[in-house]
């Protein structure tokens, strides 16, 4: 069983070394980096306008090393890791589809498991006795049916979904970089998976995960994934932070009911009666996703497919800028108001954003920092 995709690409060791120089670079995000890769070809062209694009934006901007992007392949080599563009082998069809899906994605374990299709299986790190059982078979029973359980290697409802499909292929996605696990005492855990499965993460070796790279974990696991289970959560949990990604990304929810009196199922119910799917056993997760599977994968038309106008003058620069401020605005909004071309708009604030002075946020508004 695997998933349908486009055909794969291969990067020149020149190409690889200098995405991802870019990715490294400061205030140089997905987005962005699909941006400039899109406007000026390759990394190596990219890398050559960034000075500029900064200063322009206000400030200086740091750019990786070539001796910086060479240790850090260096390194990966060492312990046994990939960095995978999206289109090569081993890159998530599903996962290159996302707005911001990872340049580099740093890849360990049995690569061929990221071709088959995977269902997400997430919840709460304080589940139940009930919960953590129910997830471990359900778990199981996809593996048995063919699917990739792919989840954060977090304490509770994440384990015992990873426990439960060592040996059927189980993806763990990680917060930090592949040398600092967390929690420390999935260690084992995630040596013993790695035989049959495989670990992703987009962090350099060495980042330690801190409380703000999990949301940006979740995004992954949902992103891909056909569809994202949720067993237990408690409101405002990290979990229904997952299922709301998996919504934005035209991914399947589905969630687990659970008792009405407990708190740690209240998300979940809640889930249920904004129109997640129910579910109750591994088949109806398989029935819904079925008919998702026989469609080929396709990548949408992309915010960072838009034009981009590099000749954007001092006055229309300071005509979007005094529009921005500390509060989130739409970018259709400051393409309506400035009354400016949205090339000149996407280029000012890609400028602005290598300076690092503009914050992205979701359903593309942006603000200034």
């Amino acid at each position: 069983m695997h998933d349908r995709s486009t055909s794969a690409v291969t990067l020149t060791d020149a190409e690889r070394l200098n995405r991802l120089r870019l990715i490294r670079s400061e205030n140089v995000g997905p987005r962005t980096f699909a941006s400039l890769l899109r406007h000026f070809g390759n990394a190596a062209a990219a890398l050559e306008r960034l000075p500029d694009l900064a200063r322009r934006g206000g400030a200086a901007a740091r750019i990786c090393s070539e001796a910086e992007a060479g240790a850090e392949l260096a390194a990966c080599r060492k312990l046994g890791v990939d960095l995978v563009a999206a289109g090569e082998a081993h890159y998530p069809s599903r996962l290159a589809t996302i707005d911001d899906a990872p340049p580099l994605l740093s890849v360990r374990g049995a690569r061929e498991t990221l071709a088959r299709p995977m269902i997400a299986i997430v919840g709460s790190r304080n589940a139940s006795g009930a919960g953590l059982k129910f997830a471990g078979q359900l778990a199981r029973d996809l593996g048995e049916a063919g699917f990739v359980v792919i989840s954060g290697l977090a304490r509770g409802i994440d384990q015992a979904a990873h426990r439960a499909t060592v040996a059927s292929g189980t993806v763990a996605v990680l917060a930090g970089g592949h040398d600092k696990i967390y929690p420390p005492e999935h260690e084992d855990l995630l040596a013993a998976l790695l035989t049959y499965g495989s670990a992703i993460s987009e962090m350099p070796l060495g980042h330690v995960p801190r409380a703000r790279d999990f949301p940006r974990r979740n995004r992954l696991i949902s992103g891909a994934a056909l569809g994202v289970v949720i067993v237990e959560a408690a409101h405002r949990s990290g979990s229904l932070i997952t299922a709301r990604m998996a919504a934005e990304q035209g991914r399947e929810v589905f969630a687990v009911p659970g008792s009405p009196i407990d708190p740690r199922a209240a998300g979940t119910n809640d889930l249920i009666k904004q129109g997640a799917t129910l579910v109750t056993e591994a088949a109806d997760i398989i029935n819904a996703v079925t008919p998702i599977m026989e469609r080929p994968i396709m990548l949408g038309a992309r915010e960072d497919d838009e034009p981009l106008d590099f000749s954007t003058g001092a006055p229309d620069r300071n005509r979007v800028i005094d529009l921005l401020g500390p509060s989130p605005i739409s970018i259709d909004d400051l393409i309506r108001m400035s009354d400016l071309p949205p090339a000149v708009v996407r280029t000012v604030l890609l400028e602005l954003e290598l300076a690092g002075k503009l914050e992205r946020h979701g359903g593309g508004l942006v603000s200034m920092i």
